[in-house]
């Protein structure tokens, strides 16, 4: 069951963005953003995934976002260890990136304890600044 979350002009526009990639490269698909799903319910909560595949040097990029009203439950935190261990599995996966906005909290707090080392900044047409956060692909802890 889907939320108000998920048809916000926000997750309009990524859910178009992304669909628009995949179309273009259908084998970007395994790699897009999926629905986080609890529950017998099958309720979403959120989505995650990863910006697309590895890159030339086999640097994946996470995303990940819970909607409001289920925030600070831990499912950010178990979203990002399934995309943790999602490119652990994967051979051609190096590196695991995230960027975040350096007034984002909770996104911080949820990386902190799985690796990630600060590498730089980047300037994102969408999100502004961000803050550039990465860690290697085997050996992550992911408890």
């Amino acid at each position: 069951m889907l939320t108000e979350y998920f048809v916000t002009d926000r997750a309009r526009w990524l859910w178009q963005f992304r669909l628009n990639q995949m179309a273009a490269d259908p084998g970007r698909a395994r790699w897009m953003v999926r629905q986080a799903i609890v529950g017998d319910e099958g309720l979403a909560v959120g989505h995650a995934g990863f910006h697309g595949p590895p890159d030339d040097v086999g640097t994946v990029e996470i995303g990940y976002s819970i909607a409001p009203g289920f925030r600070r439950r831990g499912y950010a935190r178990s979203a990002l260890i399934e995309l943790l261990r999602r490119a652990a599995a994967d051979t051609s996966v190096t590196t695991v990136r995230a960027t975040i906005s350096p007034d984002n909290v909770a996104s911080l707090a949820t990386i902190s304890g799985f690796g990630f080392v600060e590498v730089g900044e980047q300037w994102d047409e969408e999100d502004g600044l961000e803050l550039a956060f990465e860690v290697p692909a085997r050996g992550i802890p992911t408890t």
